[in-house]
């Protein structure tokens, strides 16, 4: 939840979650499909505040990423019956869902300087294989090695196909 423009709105919006998050009433935050709504094209976020959480809730706040979970309408996208019912389940159940729910505690967020963005909390399951960067050095460079040998065995290949230069 940080869709600001940077300047002093930012600090204040930073203090008003630091204040929920400290007195442990959100119970959590739902980030909505884009266009939606007629007012805005933007992703939608619902933040669902609980006075009495259950004691398997206290100091934990559940962050549902449902932004996938559209159909395309005209004009405005919209959400299925069965993924409304689907997410709602999830929601209440609150156990981590890869790439749609997880679960932190107040002091992650503390942690996280107050970002209860589903976005950075909730891993996107797309099926992307992620490596880490020296891994990725690695198989540059070994691709890089299997390029050369290949180009120099294909020319070696097509050298008696090469014609003759006119003299």
């Amino acid at each position: 939840m940080t869709r600001s423009s940077g300047s002093k709105n930012e600090d204040k919006e930073r203090s008003i979650r630091k204040w929920f998050v400290d007195q442990d009433l959100i119970d959590g935050v739902i980030l909505l499909p884009e266009n939606l709504f007629y007012n805005t094209t933007a992703a939608g976020v619902i933040v669902v505040l609980n006075k009495r959480k259950s004691a398997a809730r206290k100091d934990k706040i559940v962050l549902l990423n449902a932004s996938r979970r559209y159909k395309k309408g005209k004009p405005k996208n919209y959400l299925p019956e069965e993924d409304v019912q689907s997410l709602a389940a999830m929601y209440l159940k609150g156990e981590p869902v890869a790439g749609e729910l997880a679960v932190i505690t107040q002091q992650q967020a503390v942690e996280a300087d107050y970002n209860l963005s589903p976005g950075r909390w909730v891993g996107q399951n797309d099926g992307t294989e992620t490596a880490s960067v020296p891994q990725l050095l690695r198989i540059l460079e070994g691709l890089n090695a299997q390029e050369t040998t290949l180009t120099a065995n294909l020319l070696r290949l097509l050298q008696p196909l090469k014609k003759p230069e006119n003299v």
